[in-house]
């Protein structure tokens, strides 16, 4: 019987998915397994019967992901599974930004009280006159899960969209509607565009690539779209840009001082993926990770170890290995079942970054002994009888 535990409300359609071998415990210390959302972890003592971490959602900045690595736990996220929710209000913030729909709404309800209200709207409604997006050129920085959803979807609506991801999947590729032109500059992007949506992850490389330099290569007027992260924008660059008229509006799911309530800026207080759908589907696929790996071993959407995959074990036992990405691992393992008589089946070793994860069917059961002389090698983090 495995047990879990949710650090945050999780949805019941998703929890419905754990079969008759689990169950939900109160405290994270009793618990293999955790499910979190937006509740930081960095300061959580981590328990030792803790074995994976499953984030219900894209984003693991509350998460240490280095500090369960080395305590040999495994931390899924859930790719694609809130990609349609975000989708649909990407689509929606260029609406809103194109045409003034905020602004009319707001005079509706300032003037709700007058007699005439109905009779002034036809004289007021030249104020909040926008553009169509039709024929428009949408430029997507990002062609993951959302990009390629966003792009097909613009492409429906009767847009010119440009994409452009160097590291582009050949899985997206795949579900990219062919009237997407793919570029290889980010600068055809800036320089064509007149809306651009972006959609990377925020690492070193990312933060603030929207700045005033970008800015500069922009075409006047252009419409800015983030729903990614909000440290992707260099937001007082984007305020001096809204100022001076080079950009048209800013669109952004992320409260915050910089941008609350300032002119030209649509802020949406982050409702990207929240919608019961988005939820729901984040919580299935956290779910079904989770079970996958306690009974099987099997990795998928690891954001600190390999992709591994052995289907299930139909051999006496299987062992999984979480230990540092360094030589000689897999000679040492294979010794120490070697000089206890016992056979290896079937095995894979898959590393990522400074970690490695190793799997191996045995023809025997793996008792304490050959689990004690695995943990004692050195850069070994966690040994795991699977079977």
């Amino acid at each position: 019987m495995y047990q879990y535990h949710c650090l945050n409300p999780i949805s019941e359609i998703g929890l419905s998915r754990f079969t008759e071998n689990y169950q939900k415990t109160d405290s994270a210390e009793n618990a293999e397994g955790v499910l979190v959302r937006s509740a930081s972890m960095h300061e959580m003592e981590l328990p030792e019967k803790l074995l994976a971490v499953a984030r219900a959602g894209a984003g693991v900045n509350n998460i240490p992901l280095d500090k369960c690595a080395e305590k040999g736990i495994v931390v899924f996220n859930t790719p694609g599974a809130n990609a349609n929710g975000v989708k649909e209000l990407v689509i929606a913030g260029m609406l809103l930004a194109s045409r003034d729909v905020i602004g009319g709404i707001d005079w509706v309800k300032a003037n709700a009280d007058v007699e005439t209200v109905g009779k002034d709207a036809e004289k007021a409604k030249k104020n909040f006159a926008g553009t169509e997006i039709y024929g428009k050129k949408l430029g997507i920085i990002g062609l993951g899960a959302i990009g390629v959803r966003v792009a097909n979807a613009a492409v429906a609506l009767g847009m010119e969209v440009y994409g452009y991801d160097p590291y582009l999947s050949v899985e997206a590729a795949l579900k990219l509607t062919r009237e997407v032109k793919h570029v290889k500059n980010v600068d055809d992007i800036y320089t064509d565009c007149d809306y651009i949506t972006v959609h990377v992850p925020l690492m070193d490389a990312t933060k603030g690539m929207i700045n005033a330099e970008a800015i500069e290569k922009m075409k006047q007027g252009v419409i800015v779209l983030n729903f990614a992260r909000d440290l992707l924008v260099n937001e007082s660059d984007m305020i001096a840009a809204l100022a001076s008229g080079k950009v048209r509006k800013y669109v952004s799911d992320f409260a915050n001082p910089t941008t609350a309530g300032k002119d030209g800026c649509i802020v949406i207080p982050h409702l990207g993926a929240s919608t019961e759908e988005s939820e729901d589907n984040c919580a299935m696929m956290a779910v079904d990770e989770l079970m996958d790996y306690l009974e099987n071993g099997n990795i998928r959407n690891s954001v600190n170890y390999p992709t591994c995959d052995m289907g299930v074990c139909s051999n006496v036992g299987r062992v999984a290995i979480l230990h540092k990405n360094i030589a000689n691992m897999i000679t040492q393992f294979s010794a120490a079942f070697g000089e206890e008589g016992i056979n290896i089946s079937d095995m894979t070793n898959k590393s990522r970054g400074d970690y490695a994860y190793t799997m191996m069917d045995i023809a025997a059961s793996a008792d304490d002994k050959i689990i004690e002389r695995l943990n004692s090698i050195d850069g070994v983090f966690r040994v795991r009888v699977v079977k």
